[in-house]
């Protein structure tokens, strides 16, 4: 595995931040609550190609690999910027990755899905009972990518998108959230049987891969925050920097998320060399990632006494997120379990 990026990824990171920081300011991020989108900084981030990043050329994408939209899901999650980033780049990825891509139907969707026309997303969890639950993007796509049983489906849904959001379900990290019905809506099967269940399966374990990049980019960032803020509070006449258990615990997170770092470009690398423990490393990525960003963005939060709790102040914006994004898999617990069988289990035990 490479640690250093190259010249173009370094370019790449660069870029984004410059972007980001100039189109996605807290104030934004703000003004886009409670939905969690925002209509104009989408457009914005389509023209640019963002989402078709990971897309084949021949789909019309830019050709990279899971290392590069790695390095696009940190910059989204460092500036929490309000919108899908992630979730598109997966369902496109999925889309371009089947073999009816080249059909003349969904061939058509795939590019208009890679030029921003369209916005997809994949629902995490199968369908039940005719819905998918909590889709993530659901208020605002055009299109829901769903394993419903054996079948994997594309269903349109016509009276939202991101110029006609629905109502979000109102969440911590308010993120465009939205149940998908299936039964009865405008549905293409895109693929049956094994072949479904396992696109479904790859593409979920690259939105853990995404999401654990993401949360890296928004440790890190909330950890800046609680730095400059321990740098400019005094307490019994010293900066509170110099407080020893301060300075422990900021040690201490700093350590994890290097460590969740680098566990996540490891999988983005592993996707990129298709090694057979590529999805067991995503789903360790995003947890290792969700719980280092939560006590990173909490211990942050602290050092700013009861100001951190305030609307007034950043770090609640992290704060919260961090508690919500790193749920993208479920509860953490289960996740854990079902890790674990993953790794360990033999001959059903």
């Amino acid at each position: 595995m490479e640690l250093g990026f190259t010249d173009e990824q370094e370019a790449l990171r660069d870029t984004l931040r410059a972007f980001f920081d100039k189109e996605s300011p807290t104030t934004v991020v703000r003004a886009s609550e409670p939905l969690g989108f925002d209509a104009a900084l989408w457009r914005r981030s389509t023209a640019m190609g963002l989402a078709a990043i990971g897309v084949p050329e021949e789909h019309g994408g830019g050709g990279g690999g899971f290392v590069e939209l790695a390095v696009v899901a940190e910059a989204v999650g460092r500036y929490l910027a309000p919108v899908p980033l992630i979730e598109a780049s997966v369902a496109n990825l999925l889309l371009a990755s089947l073999p009816a891509a080249t059909d003349p139907g969904l061939g058509s969707v795939v590019a208009r899905a890679v030029s921003g026309e369209l916005l997809a997303t994949v629902a995490p969890h199968p369908a039940t009972d005719g819905v998918a639950r909590l889709v993530p993007a659901g208020a605002v796509a055009d299109a829901v990518i769903v394993r419903d049983g054996d079948e994997l489906l594309l269903v349109r849904q016509p009276d939202r998108g991101p110029d006609t959001p629905a109502p979000a379900i109102p969440n911590l990290g308010t993120q465009p959230l939205a149940d998908c019905r299936v039964d009865g809506g405008d549905a293409t099967v895109l693929a049956r049987g094994p072949e479904a269940v396992a696109a479904h399966e790859r593409a979920v374990r690259h939105g853990e891969l995404l999401t654990g990049a993401a949360l890296v980019g928004l440790g890190e960032r909330a950890l800046e925050i609680g730095v400059e803020y321990v740098l400019q509070r005094r307490a019994f006449g010293v900066l509170i920097g110099s407080f020893q258990a301060i300075q422990h615990r900021l040690a201490d997170v700093v350590t994890a998320l290097d460590g969740a770092r680098l566990l996540a470009y490891e999988a983005a690398w592993a996707q990129d060399e298709n090694l057979p423990e590529a999805g067991t490393l995503a789903t360790m990525a995003l947890l290792f990632a969700g719980d280092s960003a939560f006590r990173t963005a909490s211990e942050s939060l602290h050092f700013h006494g009861g100001y951190g709790y305030t609307l007034e102040y950043d770090i609640q914006l992290y704060f919260r997120r961090a508690k919500s994004w790193a749920l993208a898999g479920g509860d953490p617990r289960a996740a854990y379990a079902r890790l674990a069988q993953r790794l360990y289990a033999t001959d059903g035990v």
